[in-house]
Formats: structure tokens, C-alpha cells, sequence
């Protein structure tokens, strides 16, 4: 009898033991998957009763498998989102909040950057970035030189003169392009919370919940866009294909210029062979109205963690949210930290490469989508209208207003 009441105590013991295993998601790009990879290691270490399994998923696939998994109990215990996509999970019941325990709403204000409050749904934060982007202008220097371009342009104009020395060939056969465009690339953020912003409009009224595009601001921006193509024949849409064609025609020394996030920066190094720069995005001539798109991917714990898993996830989270992690997921990634504290480093908003991005923060907009995916696609239906149908930017203006404020509509009544 002692020897069983024994081996029931060394049973009871080892099962208590067992580690607690959370499965962590989040959509596959390189240098992201192996820099949590390396997280995980470290955590782990820290926390041996808790183990952190990794699963990845193509981008195009990855918000319809979350959205089919958790639902069913399946999937992740925490997840990383984009901060768009935020509603539409916390509303179909994905998310659970953050416990305010842990992560007092008060702290996390005052510790975090001003744009992360666009995730703060019904007085509730529900997920936190380890980092945040902003967009900036890449450059091929060597491609400049060659191509007699003797100064950056810091201006809308001087962009365009540039865009067209460094442009070789024929549309739309071009042997290289000034710029690489892509609509569906970071341009239609640009358009939308740069571009309208400096011509005077904004994009949103009421709160964001009414479409301001309609404006001579809105349709103004929508000429100056598309015409780069249009008029200007600085580039040609899909010139590299794939969904980040533009970014590897930059890479691959084929296109001059791009606007892209700081999320790009990792990639662009250890790709290019060539030197290249970042510069803060063109403004207009006698303007100093500037502008830019702020975003953030986020973490978040998922309705199937619960007890054990719910305070693993907890610690998993807080791991993910300090400076130590933010600083390696600069140094690995190239997004910026979500700290106030970090970005106001002078080292760091002095940098070469990130000085850009970390400059931007102050007057970067962090559009409140509803339906990330839905308003996307109308801005890109209405620039193609423009570029591939040949509609006027004032009507291609009203068309994505339409589609857009039904959107919000169905969201905010």
C-alpha cells in the first residue's frame, strides 16, 4: 500500500510538473519567424513550466485561418494580428481582453506610443505591439548616380524629376523604373493619410466614421497618384510580380525608388547588393504640411486560453512587450519600438536607416479600420478604375467613398 500510495505522490508530482504549452501564430515573413523563433528560446528559459509552439501561415491565407480556427476551439492561445483587423475579431468574440490586473490601461498609455490607442475597443485594450511602422522613402544611390541624379528629393516634384531620369525603356516594358509602385503595396495608405492630408483634407470625419474623400484634397491626391503612371511614366504596376513585386524590384536593382515600412528594412539589407538610403517622404514645394501612415502589428491572447494557458499567455505577452524584446526586434526586423522611451533615444532618431521612420511618429495618422480587408479593397478597386479603366479620379474618388462609407456603415449602426 505505501509503495502505491508512493508511486501515486511521484505521478501526482511529475503531472503537475508537465509544462504548459501555448501555441503562438503569426503569418509567415521571414524575418519575423526567426526572430520570434530566437524569442522563444529565450522565454522559455526564463520560464521553464511554459512552452511556446510556433505555427506560421501564408499572408493571404492567415486571417481566413484564424478566423475558421478559434471559433471552433482550434488554433492559436495567442495570436498576432494586424491592428486593423482588431474589430472584426473582437466583435465576432476571437479576443479576450488583456486583465487589467496586468496591464493597468493607465500604464500602457503612458509607457506605449500615442497610435497603439487605436486598438482600445469599448474602453478595453484586447492586444500590444512589440513595434510600430511608419513609411519612408527608399533609394537606390547608385542608381542616382548613374543616372545623374545629383540630390535626394525631398520634394514631390524633385521625387517625379528624379523618378524620370532613372527610368530606362518604354512603357510598359520598361528595363527599369524610377519608381516601383504598387497601389496594393504600402501606396494606397500613403495616398490616403499623406497624400490627401497634404493637400489640405483630411479622410475621415466625424470620428471616423464618415468618408472625407470627395474633396478637392481627396481628388487632387488621386490625380497626382495615378499620373505618376499616367502622365508621368515613372513605373508600371505589377513590374516585378508577386504581392511584394515592388520591393523586389527595388532589391533586385531594377527600380530606383519605393515607399515602404520600416518592417522592410531587413529584407532590403540582406538582399541589395548596392548602396541605398532612407529619406522622410517628399512634401510639396512651399509646404511644410507633411504627413504619414502609422501601423502595427499586435499581440493577443485568444479565447481558448484558459487557467494555465490564460496566465502563460499573460507572461508570454509582458515578454513580448519589453524594451529588451523591442530592441531586438528592431535590430532583427527593422520596426521601431513601441516605447516612448526607445524612440525618443537620439542615437536612434538620428540613425541613418531608422532616423525616417522614428522622425515620422509625431504627425503619423493610425487609421481606425473596421474592416481592414473590405476598405483595402475599395481603395484598390478605385485606383485601378483610374489606371486600368480609365475613370476619372473625381469619380473614382466617389466610387471608393461609397464603397467605403457602406462599410462603416454596417459597422457603426
Amino acid at each position: 500500500m505505501k509503495k502505491l500510495l508512493a508511486l501515486m505522490a511521484a505521478l501526482t508530482v511529475t503531472a503537475s510538473a508537465a509544462p504548459v504549452t501555448l501555441t503562438y501564430w503569426q503569418y509567415d515573413f521571414a524575418s519575423k519567424v526567426s526572430t520570434m523563433n530566437d524569442l522563444i528560446k529565450k522565454f522559455e528559459a526564463q520560464n521553464p513550466d511554459i512552452k511556446i509552439k510556433q505555427e506560421t501561415f501564408p499572408y493571404d491565407a492567415y486571417n481566413q485561418k484564424v478566423a475558421s480556427s478559434v471559433p471552433a476551439g482550434q488554433g492559436p492561445d495567442v495570436v498576432n494580428l494586424f491592428y486593423g483587423w482588431l474589430p472584426q475579431y473582437v466583435g465576432g468574440g476571437f479576443l479576450q481582453p488583456l486583465p487589467e490586473k496586468d496591464f493597468p490601461t493607465a500604464r500602457i498609455e503612458s509607457t506605449f506610443v500615442p497610435m497603439i490607442k487605436t486598438s482600445k475597443i469599448g474602453g478595453k485594450y484586447y492586444a500590444l505591439p512589440t513595434s510600430v511602422r511608419t513609411l519612408a522613402l527608399f533609394y537606390n544611390k547608385d542608381m542616382m548616380k548613374a543616372s545623374k541624379v545629383l540630390t535626394v528629393p525631398r520634394t514631390w516634384e524633385d521625387f517625379i524629376t528624379a523618378a524620370q531620369k532613372m527610368t530606362k525603356g518604354t512603357a510598359p516594358r520598361y528595363s527599369q523604373i524610377g519608381f516601383g509602385i504598387s497601389p496594393d503595396g504600402q501606396d494606397w495608405q500613403m495616398l490616403r493619410e499623406v497624400l490627401i492630408r497634404q493637400y489640405g483634407g483630411t479622410p475621415y470625419a466625424d470620428g471616423g466614421k464618415k468618408v472625407n474623400y470627395t474633396t478637392e484634397a481627396g481628388v487632387s491626391a488621386m490625380k497626382f497618384y495615378t499620373e505618376l503612371l499616367t502622365k508621368h511614366k515613372i513605373g508600371a504596376q505589377n513590374y516585378f510580380p508577386g504581392n511584394n513585386g515592388y520591393r523586389d524590384a527595388f532589391i533586385a536593382g531594377k527600380a530606383g525608388m519605393i515607399i515602404d515600412g520600416s518592417f522592410a528594412i531587413a529584407s532590403i539589407k540582406s538582399g541589395a547588393k548596392f548602396n541605398w538610403g532612407v529619406v522622410p517622404l517628399p512634401t510639396f514645394k512651399n509646404s511644410s504640411v507633411r504627413g504619414n501612415f502609422g501601423s502595427y502589428w499586435v499581440n493577443g491572447i485568444t479565447k481558448n486560453a484558459k487557467g494555465d494557458k490564460l496566465a502563460a499567455a499573460v507572461k508570454f505577452i509582458k515578454f513580448l512587450t519589453t524594451e529588451e524584446t523591442m530592441n531586438t526586434w528592431l535590430r532583427a526586423v527593422g520596426e521601431i519600438p513601441a516605447s516612448k522611451k526607445l524612440v525618443g533615444d537620439p542615437a536612434l532618431r538620428t540613425d541613418p536607416v531608422y532616423g525616417a521612420f522614428v522622425q515620422a511618429l509625431p504627425f503619423a495618422s493610425s487609421t481606425l479600420f473596421v474592416d481592414e480587408a473590405g476598405q483595402r479593397q475599395a481603395w484598390l478597386d478605385g485606383i485601378n478604375s483610374v489606371l486600368k479603366q480609365g475613370m476619372s479620379p473625381a469619380d473614382a474618388m466617389k466610387k471608393i467613398a461609397a464603397d467605403e462609407q457602406k462599410i462603416l456603415n454596417s459597422y457603426y449602426k
